[in-house]
């Protein structure tokens, strides 16, 4: 009698990486959708140039180091990768910076170092550091969200397009009538001239807590992790120990300045709080893998994200605190071994 055999692993796992890649892309739909609704179309170009542009990089990369080009690109690993970056640009952004964050992206902090699996920092978040670094003013420029009472000049359809594809706005438009600062700008700068943060917060860019549009953004952010946090596509302890880490030097240093400061609720509704919490810095490659680690980890990435934001020269800072975390991932990993299971020590 013949009796058949199969090649290991014997078990296999019910979910892969294409299928966790997918559900946490599908995962930001709803909040894609408030964004559209907020600021317009620019999000959804975004998406798609991201989308193919690295696609088209992937590719590239995996024919040059002579790799299987349709299994890796169809994991949807590197489509989450451009969804991450998309979201972090800004919405109405000239293509050859969308282009050159994507080539980064991928072909550097991805495959320079392995592929998938290997790359030291998050792929999405050296791209944008790339673009910030490379083109400030591209990168500074946000249009207001859509609401009544923010009074600002409006671009049409045309106008839009032809910054995505020129780098310039018509000459009836000027840069300081179609675009604002960001709440996070106007508190860098409030803080550096002494306001106070009600001073601050009188501008119509402000919400409840943080910024106008941003904060449902946010909300349906926070949604979509709760849900992946259900679902057990990730754990916990990094969601919490960065809205930690952010959260509880903001409230001191608010109520230590007697409000001069902004508070908790501004840090979390702001800037890539939300998103960088359960999307970026869960990333399980370039993340702490083990419990304390995990906690360790994403409280630097907290703190740093606030010291940058309060005494840095970017009015955010995520992306610069995650890489300042991804080249400490090592240590952390290496200090934080968990007690082999029958050892007293």
């Amino acid at each position: 009698m013949r009796f058949a055999s199969a090649l290991t692993p014997y078990l296999r796992p019910v979910t892969g990486v294409g299928a966790i890649m997918r559900e946490v892309c599908l995962a930001l739909v709803p909040a894609i959708v408030v964004y559209v609704f907020f600021f317009g179309w620019g999000i959804l170009f975004n998406i798609a140039v991201c989308i193919v542009a690295c696609i088209g990089f992937e590719a590239l990369a995996l024919h040059w180091r002579k790799q299987p080009v349709a299994s890796s690109i169809t994991d949807y690993s590197v489509c989450l990768t451009a969804l991450l970056l998309a979201f972090a640009l800004p919405p109405y952004l000239p293509l050859y910076v969308t282009v050159v964050a994507c080539g980064f992206s991928v072909l550097v902090a991805k495959h320079a170092y392995g592929g998938l699996g290997f790359n030291t920092f998050n792929p999405a978040m050296v791209g944008y550091a790339v673009a910030l670094v490379s083109f400030p003013v591209e990168m500074s420029t946000w249009l207001p969200p859509s609401l009544g009472d923010i009074d600002y000049v409006r671009p049409d359809t045309f106008a839009k397009l032809g910054y995505i594809f020129t780098g310039e706005w018509p000459a009836a438009l000027t840069l300081d009538g179609i675009s604002q600062a960001t709440p996070l700008d106007r508190v860098r700068i409030g803080m550096r001239e002494s306001e106070v943060f009600a001073e601050m917060r009188a501008n119509p860019m402000f919400g409840d807590f943080g910024g106008a549009g941003w904060e449902w953004i946010g909300n349906f952010i926070a949604l979509a992790g709760g849900w992946l946090l259900y679902r057990g596509v990730i754990r916990w302890h990094i969601p919490v120990a960065v809205l930690t880490g952010v959260l509880i030097p903001a409230a001191i240093d608010s109520l230590a300045s007697s409000g001069a400061h902004p508070g908790a609720g501004f840090h979390l509704f702001s800037g890539a709080t939300l998103l960088g919490a359960f999307f970026i810095a869960t990333d399980p490659v370039s993340a702490a893998t083990s419990p304390r680690g995990r906690l360790i980890y994403g409280a630097g990435i907290g703190v740093l994200t606030w010291v940058i934001r309060t005494y840095g020269g970017y009015p955010d800072g995520f992306a610069f605190a995650v890489l300042l975390m991804n080249a400490a991932v090592p240590l952390i990993d290496r200090l934080t071994v968990p007690r082999v299971m029958g050892h007293d020590n």
